[in-house]
């Protein structure tokens, strides 16, 4: 945030050490020390494809098969309508902070204004790792149906590059998923406006084959197949949900471009909202066939719908959704490492992290340091984790930002009613609190060793934090080495200092 000092009179932010927090004055202005800023180029219905992109595909294409199979049978469809309550409540409070700080970021931005820099930091921290992991998780629902297409024209590939060890006999690596990754990365590369229209494209497409399987599914359902019901009971539903969560808020990722949209006071929070909604109903009615197709112990974790259609005696149409799917999911590896990209970049911008991470190309303005890092971060998980092990780490530190989010948009109500809003979260403060108390819920049906996992690089964190963030953040470098204000009351009058 160049200039943090420039202005006479005005202090950088409110709060001291690690609880100071960032203007909205500044955040909506040119960021960055070196300048470095991201182009405005993406109308309404190119967010909200961006939105779907991240919504639909792992979801349907992948863990619907695989949570279907072992953790909730036919409540699969529970899980989801679980889920997408959650992620709704979360969803009108990402829309309220969008319409208000239109910059890149998303949780990390609006964390950092309301609860302070060490909130911000961890919300941060903790997306680059989910986003990463999202991104290679959806590369392996990829390659499964890609090796399921490659089976059905008689290619047989060396068992080595067919999976990560463990997955299956002869298996060193997930090649096709590496590959898969590293393409993503050179695509958003390209400039997003290219990127844009490509996923544009192809979200039309994914949407059509899903309306597909659901239009020619309904009439091969059987409904003994719903039978039982809850096999694994009602906690399997809850277990289900907790695992497909990261399935239904691509939005969250999708509104870390909220700098690059023309106009993303009014678009940003409409985007969310279409995108989520849209995304809902495919999902329940998807799920809905799925299970009615095919006995939920028959379905296949990884190639779900290919095998489902196939066991009806439609190999034609099976082999049509898995190149829909190779293609449809695609987009949710775009979005998310979109996301991961740009919180990256504007953490760095900050100076959370090093300034060399927020160069941008000098032409197409995009952070191509980190996208190349990411591309080749997410390809390594891709390649040797196991699809189980790898969505498992995506959704702890995703709740809890979650819950931050609807906690925030709480506490700057009732700090700063008088901020315009474009967008004003519902039902006010049950809304987010219901958010806040979802995400919680759903943390607890998380296996040990995502905690594990978790408190892992949350300690990582805080030693990064501590040793190089507090000092090196732009907020500290205006207040000073030890990362005073000039003015330590955080209460001090908004117009005076423009502080959240």
């Amino acid at each position: 945030m160049a200039g943090l000092g420039s202005h006479p009179g005005r202090k950088p932010g409110a709060g001291q050490g690690v609880l100071r927090r960032k203007p909205i004055e500044y955040i909506d202005e040119a960021e960055g020390t070196a300048g470095e800023r991201l182009t405005r180029t993406l109308g309404l219905w190119q967010l909200t494809a961006i939105g779907v992109g991240g919504i639909i595909g792992a979801g349907i294409f992948a863990l619907a098969g695989t949570v279907a199979n072992g953790t909730a049978g036919p409540a699969v469809l529970v899980s989801f309508l679980i889920a997408g309550v959650a992620s709704a409540a979360a969803a009108f409070s990402y829309a309220e902070f969008a319409g208000l700080i239109p910059k890149a970021g998303s949780a990390y931005t609006y964390g950092y204004a309301v609860l302070g820099e060490l909130a911000g930091w961890f919300i941060g921290w903790d997306l680059l790792l989910e986003y990463t992991a999202i991104v290679a998780v959806v590369a392996i629902g990829i390659s499964g149906y890609f090796n399921f297409l490659l089976g059905e024209v008689g290619v047989d590939l060396p068992a080595w590059m067919l999976g990560a060890p463990g997955t299956g006999e002869g298996h060193k690596v997930d090649l096709f998923a590496v590959v898969l990754c590293l393409f993503v990365a050179y695509l958003l590369n390209l400039g997003i406006k290219n990127a844009a229209r490509f996923e544009t494209v192809v979200v039309g497409l994914k949407v059509l084959v899903v309306l597909l399987v659901i239009g020619v599914g309904f009439f091969h359902i059987t409904s003994d197949n719903y039978s039982p019901f809850f096999p694994y009971g009602v906690s399997g539903a809850f277990t289900g949900a907790a695992t497909v969560f990261f399935a239904v808020f691509g939005f969250d990722a999708m509104s870390t471009a909220a700098e690059e949209s023309k106009d993303a006071r009014k678009h940003m929070p409409k985007a969310i909202l279409y995108s989520l909604a849209i995304s809902m109903v495919l999902y329940v009615l998807a799920c809905l066939v799925l299970v009615g197709m095919q006995h939920y112990t028959k379905v296949d974790p990884e190639s779900g719908f290919s095998t489902a259609f196939k066991s009806v005696g439609l190999s034609g149409i099976a082999d049509v959704i898995a190149v829909g799917a190779i293609i449809g999911i695609l987009t949710v590896m775009f979005t998310f490492m979109l996301g991961v990209t740009r919180v990256w970049f504007s953490m760095s911008r900050d100076g959370l992290l090093p300034r060399w991470f927020a160069k941008t190309h000098p032409t197409r303005h995009v952070p191509t340091r980190v996208t190349w890092i990411v591309g080749v971060a997410s390809a390594g998980i891709a390649g040797f984790v196991k699809i189980g092990e790898a969505a498992e780490l995506t959704n702890i530190g995703i709740l809890l930002a979650f819950a931050v989010v609807c906690t925030a948009v709480i506490v700057l109500r009732y700090r700063r009613p008088d901020l315009p809003r474009e967008f004003r979260c519902p039902g006010m403060p049950v809304v987010p609190a219901i958010g806040v108390a979802a995400s919680i819920w759903l943390i607890t049906y998380l296996q040990w060793q995502t905690w594990v996992r978790f408190a892992v690089w949350f300690a990582i964190g805080l030693v990064i934090y501590f040793a190089y963030s507090y000092r090196n953040s732009e907020l500290a470098k205006a207040g000073g080495a030890g990362g005073r204000t000039d003015d330590p009351d955080e209460d001090d009058a908004p117009e005076k200092s423009g502080a959240i």
